[in-house]
């Protein structure tokens, strides 16, 4: 399996990404600048982490002007599956790949811990190897992850089983308290109504690997892997 991931001025989690992908999963995996205008050969795509352009007139806004984006909203067109991470789901939005938007988070401080997730929705290319309310430990860095939409899109998101990661407790219940960012429904991750493109918030290229001491993430990246080399979900896949 290809795989890209692009780097903006600015990203700093492309590396990790990779990293992952390379030698902890055995993938084969390229680099893609922001200013390349191809993803010809790829099978998936993913925009990581980091502050893109400094993160200027706010997040993803500028990166989402990049030539590398009218490549993945083809490639997104296509079926294929993007994964935003943290500024790359910020980007995702700005771009209109997803729907919403990021503000501040309350508090108005940058937020860095390991937080609860409970995966809401396991029948999508991205998380066949979870179960529906699994809870993961997954770390967060993040100054703008505040999810917000309007009332009916937010009802959309629910009823399509749009929504697949929220922020819970240890015990997997969704509380206030529970969510460290102030984001609607205690959203950390959405996918897109085609089923192909999904942001989250959360890192799971940090919480990757046994050295670590947190393989939660990797089963993010195998359900992805999965689905692209046998061509098809051994779950009934939603969307």
């Amino acid at each position: 399996m290809k795989w890209g991931v692009i780097v903006f001025p600015g990203s700093n989690c492309d590396r990790d990404c990779a990293h992952v992908l390379t030698d902890v999963l055995d993938q084969d995996v390229r680099l893609v600048w922001h200013g390349d205008t191809s993803l010809n050969g790829l099978d998936a795509v993913i925009l990581p982490g980091g502050f893109a352009y400094g993160d200027y007139l706010r997040a993803g806004a500028v990166a989402q002007l990049s030539p590398i984006m009218h490549a993945v909203k083809e490639f997104a067109r296509t079926g294929r599956l993007v994964l935003g991470v943290c500024n790359g789901f910020q980007i995702l939005l700005e771009a209109g790949l997803l729907p919403g938007a990021m503000l501040p988070n309350v508090g108005l401080s940058f937020i860095c811990e390991d937080v609860w997730v409970r995966v809401e929705n396991a029948d999508t290319p991205f998380t066949r190897h979870y179960e529906s309310g699994q809870v993961m430990r997954f770390p967060i860095a993040h100054a703008e992850g505040n999810y917000h939409t309007d009332p009916v899109t937010l009802a959309a998101l629910q009823a399509n089983a749009q929504i697949m990661f929220r922020y819970c407790r240890a015990d997997g219940t969704v509380t206030e308290h529970s969510n460290p960012n102030g984001s609607l429904d205690n959203i950390a991750g959405l996918r897109n109504a085609g089923g192909n493109v999904l942001g989250l918030m959360p890192h799971p290229e940090r919480c990757a690997e046994a050295l670590l001491d947190n393989e939660d993430g990797q089963l993010l990246f195998r359900s992805m892997i999965d689905v692209v080399t046998t061509g098809s979900d051994k779950k009934q896949m939603t969307s």
